[in-house]
């Protein structure tokens, strides 16, 4: 593989960001998916981990058992005001830590930095609610302090990643992005600034999110109420609504109808270069670059099919250093929306031409479209796939559709590809396109 010629920004001074450790709490096919090998079995084989009871939804189905082995030492009296979104996303720190041979206990994360991304889908309205109808005048002083806990962990818009950064007694910076589908992938970026900067020497990136089924089903129901209304909007480039829970999600493929949903988190560990070598940390690959644009539209349910924010999203994150010609892979972000993979398709015809060999995957079929999370985990299976010299099928997609600019790789077996350069796309309702060039770990 052609290397990309120029200097590296960061040079040789260990500042690169490098990923050493990833880990999740996501839906599986007999359990949850929570380390690397969990994963692979899934991805490479094209599974689908989302049918439940007759409805097509990824649910993780974590039990207490599974989070006291993972976490044991959580005082009952903070973790039994743990919503589904702090356990999911305290699980996957726990195996992304483990992965990368580091602990979380005894204050070995104290310098790290805690970012967390969330869309908010599940607002912990029942904490707020108990909040504001509590009756000071009957309420005991436990209960207050019953009260008072699960608000300040559950109400703040930083709550998972609170109780991460209590779990791993760090001081250093810890906050939380509300930016939707593409919360962690922004935090992706902000946590490699960081590094290259020399903030931070180790950085927790945690995506999570819950979606509520019975929600998204009513919100279904009040819109098809609405159709005709609806439908004089669609004049204004709104994209298409599609119902979340009837049939399977088939992104890139010509029966393409429908997004299904899931829950779940995903954890990625990185580092300086310099502070990986040193403790001989095994390294996955690196985090090179990062770029976010908006379509710029006034309507913000609207949706720019020609894919052209997407094409100055990748040349920014290539900028003058790396070429096309090195990036044989991308990893896509096409969620079974028929929008999103029609502008997805125009852009790749922009950048590489209507004749390309680019192979382009999605797994969203795998766990459903879970939102936050979707940055952290297009960053760490595109880095085992890089690592394995193989590129994962694009889940439920049988019968590609027309016109594709790029190898979809159907079915449920895997594609060799020698690469050492791959894009990670993911978007947000209101435009948002964001894109991370990833490198092996010799990449320069």
């Amino acid at each position: 593989m052609k290397r990309a010629s120029g200097n590296p920004e960061s040079g040789s001074d260990g500042r690169n960001a490098v990923v050493t450790g990833v880990g999740f709490c996501l839906p599986g096919r007999a359990g949850p998916v929570f380390t690397a090998d969990d994963m692979w079995t899934v991805i490479s084989n094209g599974q689908t981990c989302l049918k439940r009871d007759e409805v097509y939804y990824g649910s993780v189905d974590l039990t207490q058992e599974m989070f006291d082995e993972r976490l044991p030492d959580v005082p009952p009296f903070f973790s039994r005001h743990y919503t589904p979104a702090h356990r999911f996303g305290l699980v996957s720190l726990a195996e992304a830590t483990a992965d990368a041979g580091l602990t979380f206990r005894g204050g070995a994360l104290s310098e790290a930095a805690i970012l967390v991304g969330r869309g908010g889908v599940d607002a912990n309205v029942e904490s707020y609610l108990s909040m504001l109808s509590a009756d000071p005048g009957k309420t005991t002083a436990a209960e207050a302090m019953e009260l008072f806990v699960a608000a300040e962990q559950a109400m703040t818009p930083s709550d998972v990643a609170l109780v991460q950064a209590a779990l791993t007694r760090s001081n250093g910076p810890c906050y939380t992005v509300s930016c939707g589908c593409v919360s962690s992938a922004v935090q992706i970026g902000n946590a490699r600034r960081m590094i290259a900067q020399g903030e931070v020497e180790v950085a927790v990136v945690t995506g999570v999110d819950v979606f509520n089924v019975h929600l998204i089903q009513n919100i279904q129901r009040l819109l098809s109420e609405a159709q005709q209304t609806y439908d004089s909007l669609r004049t204004t480039g709104m994209p298409e609504l599609l119902p979340s829970f009837s049939s399977l999600m088939r992104p890139y493929d010509r029966r393409a109808d429908c997004i299904n949903h899931g829950q779940g988190s995903a954890t990625v560990i990185m580092e300086s270069r310099e502070h990986a070598t040193r403790r001989g940390a095994h390294v996955y690959g690196q985090v090179l670059s990062t770029a976010l644009t908006r379509d710029g539209l006034a309507n913000p349910l609207a949706a720019d099919e020609t894919g052209a924010e997407l094409v100055t999203a990748v040349r920014r994150c290539l900028g003058d250093r790396w070429h096309l010609d090195d990036v044989p892979y991308v990893h896509g972000a096409s969620d079974g929306n028929i929008v999103v993979t029609a502008f997805e398709a125009k852009a790749v015809e922009e950048l590489y031409g209507p004749d390309s060999t680019l192979l382009m995957t999605s797994q969203e079929g795998c766990f459903g479209h879970n939102g936050a999370p979707a940055g952290c985990l297009g960053v760490a299976m595109t880095l085992m796939m890089l690592e394995r010299g193989e590129v994962c099928p694009t889940a439920n997609c049988e019968q590609p559709a027309e016109g594709l600019p790029f190898d979809p790789v159907p079915g449920t077996r895997t594609r060799a590809l020698d690469f050492d350069y791959a894009l990670s796309f993911n978007y947000q309702v209101g435009g948002v396109k964001n894109a991370i060039l990833l490198g092996s770990p010799e990449a320069v």
